[in-house]
């Protein structure tokens, strides 16, 4: 199943992580999110609030730019907060331990197209993009090909 990508425009960051809080809260362990866009298009401010709405206490959520994985433990399970911009190969992914999280952790994964071939087939994958005419609008277009998508964005409104 191929879905026809949905655009979503958030007008300040509390809209985009208003969403993040929504969609967080259908997220199970498995559920792998790809974020792509370019720096400073919204994608680390997203997953931070993501994380943080499924914290039973709000902590400080760190870019894991120069860690590349944090991990979090939360009620709703173990979170892989992933950026990858850094890599240089494939391999490197797998010395991660990420794609083992792929399937028992849930994942938000920044700059998957390092990830390749890699990549998992039932991602969501958000595409965030600056509004050219406003500084805090977003554009995020979502797609998936996994049918339960459907069900986890429209419980996230």
């Amino acid at each position: 199943m191929t879905t026809t990508p949905q655009t979503l425009t958030f007008i300040s960051p509390d809209e985009t992580a208003d969403f993040a809080a929504r969609i967080g809260s259908s997220l199970d362990a498995g559920d792998v999110l790809l974020l792509s866009g370019a720096i400073g298009s919204g994608k680390t401010h997203f997953a931070r609030s993501l994380i943080q709405s499924l914290m039973p206490e709000p902590e400080d959520v760190p870019s894991p730019t120069f860690t590349l994985v944090q991990t979090y433990d939360t009620p709703a399970g173990e979170i892989w907060h992933c950026d990858l911009y850094r890599l240089n190969a494939l391999e490197e992914v797998d010395e991660l331990g990420l794609v083992d999280a792929f399937d028992t952790a849930i994942c938000l994964v920044e700059w998957p197209e390092k990830l390749g071939a890699l990549a998992p087939a039932a991602a969501l994958k958000l595409a965030f993009e600056t509004d050219p005419d406003t500084e805090e609008t977003r554009h995020v277009s979502l797609s998936w090909t996994d049918p339960k998508w459907v069900e986890k964005l429209e419980s996230a409104g």
